[in-house]
């Protein structure tokens, strides 16, 4: 099982410098996969979360390709209505050959109204643009001519029965975000169920978990995948593996911008992980 690292693009603490780093450091410990969020226009929604400054992450992680050499690479999530989808199976295309086949592209409907309004992409018919994209991507990419970028791996984010059963239609595999391990297991029938009725094969599993040590074990059933423990973060990873997980992504980033100033906490959480990785 692979297990990746994702960055925080944003915040104070999003600098040239720092993001270098951050690779490195991913790429030193043994990480399998680094991958950076997405947003365009940092709306007051999306700034409450995610300030500026905001690097763009089909950029960055073309910048990143230059300075590693053997992790992959990729999107959590690259948000599809927001770019027109010949325009990112280009840069897809391109970035994936000029990093040595190392991409993985993610991607989700998005949640941000004001961003929406701001770059006037119809916020009802995200659904709809997040399937054209996923569409025109796989048409795209077979033409070995002109984009020759083969069989670039996506990965359908997002926690709704929707995203679900747009990952099962698609055949690839499903990425759901930040859960406690109690809905974790109640979604996997729900997965099944609709594998089932669409007559398709169960896709593959890439959850993105919280990771945040803690010295004592956290209960109750509001503890977030990650959150713990070592041992408990562990045994999540663990169990994630067991239900089907080929890929789990780490999420160090715990939502105060602050943090992004001073990431050795963070990666002093990685070390300790990727020295007992499974």
């Amino acid at each position: 099982m692979r297990i990746g690292v994702n960055v925080p693009n944003f915040g104070p603490g999003a600098t040239p410098d720092n993001l270098a780093r951050w690779a490195k450091t991913s790429e030193g410990l043994g990480f399998d996969l680094l991958m950076l969020s997405d947003h365009v226009a940092i709306t007051s929604d999306v700034a409450k979360q995610y300030p500026a400054p905001f690097y763009e992450p089909v950029t960055t992680l073309a910048w990143l390709a230059g300075i590693t050499t053997r992790i992959h690479l990729g999107t959590t999530v690259l948000i599809a209505p927001y770019r027109h989808p010949l325009l990112v199976a280009r840069m897809a295309a391109n970035l994936h050959q000029l990093s040595g086949g190392r991409l993985v592209v993610g991607v989700g409907v998005g949640w941000a109204r004001e961003e929406f309004a701001a770059l006037d992409v119809p916020f009802n018919r995200r659904g709809a643009l997040t399937d054209e994209l996923l569409r025109t991507l796989r048409t795209a990419w077979a033409d070995e001519a002109d984009y020759g970028s083969g069989r670039i791996p996506i990965w359908v984010g997002g926690n709704s029965d929707a995203a679900i059963r747009r990952a099962v239609r698609f055949g690839s595999p499903w990425h759901p975000l930040r859960f406690t391990m109690s809905w974790f297991r109640e979604a996997l029938p729900r997965l099944r169920n609709i594998a089932d009725e669409l007559e398709l094969p169960v896709p593959e599993l890439a959850p993105r978990i919280y990771l945040q040590l803690t010295e004592k074990p956290i209960d109750g059933p509001d503890r977030r995948a990650g959150e713990g423990t070592l041992e408990q973060v562990l045994e999540d990873i663990e169990e994630l593996r067991r239900a089907g997980a080929e890929t789990v992504l780490l999420d160090p980033y715990h939502g105060d911008p602050e943090e992004t100033l001073r990431p050795e906490a963070a990666w002093q959480a990685l070390a300790t992980v990727a020295a007992h990785r499974p």
